[in-house]
């Protein structure tokens, strides 16, 4: 009270902001105590650890769904001041909005840089790995980006200095040169993952 001018709070706001901060940082605890005597009884201690990070995250996402692999695909890279992990599953879902952003913790939900770099990647190089495996003849068109990404559950993180967002509510990125490393690790890395994971 001495800080808040309002202090009733929704706890379940609380453990949801916490929990994703959780998943997001790979191996940061967070133990969470409702002390508020409201008359329930003691006050019940949640705990979020996940070792897994951003890869325990797409499982949680996709546990109500039928996955089309049981292993959750992650890479990730870092160059000078800025750092990416990608983590990812198919399903059998016919959702197309499957992708999840954040900058330095911070949910981009109108995406931004980073989720431009990650689309165009994900289109390439899926195409060249279904054009090398026979999937897709040479006289075929290739695959759209919204084709590839249906179903798809995936976590884009990034970590950069001096983040540039739009907008008041900073939810959408706008570093450009986040685009690029997103897309050079994308292009280098997944096509590796596809042909260790056929």
């Amino acid at each position: 009270p001495e800080v808040f001018e309002e202090t009733r709070f929704r706890s379940q706001t609380l453990l949801e902001r916490f929990q994703m901060m959780a998943f997001l940082n790979r191996g940061l605890e967070i133990r969470f105590s409702d002390k508020r005597d409201d008359g329930s009884g003691p006050p019940s201690l949640v705990t979020y650890r996940y070792e897994g990070g951003i890869s325990d995250f797409v499982e949680h996402i996709n546990a109500p769904k039928e996955s089309l692999f049981s292993k959750v695909g992650y890479f990730a890279n870092q160059e000078s001041d800025q750092e990416v992990e990608i983590a990812f599953q198919w399903s059998t879902g016919f959702n197309t909005d499957g992708l999840h952003s954040f900058a330095n913790g911070i949910n981009t939900v109108e995406g931004g840089m980073h989720e431009e770099g990650f689309r165009s990647a994900l289109t390439s190089v899926v195409n060249k790995y279904a054009r090398k495996r026979g999937a897709l003849k040479e006289k075929d068109d290739n695959l759209q980006g919204e084709d590839i990404r249906e179903g798809l559950t995936s976590i884009i993180s990034v970590r950069l200095t001096n983040p540039q967002f739009e907008g008041q509510t900073k939810s959408k990125l706008g570093n450009v040169e986040i685009r690029s490393l997103v897309q050079k690790v994308t292009n280098d890395k997944l096509g590796d993952w596809l042909e260790e994971n056929p």
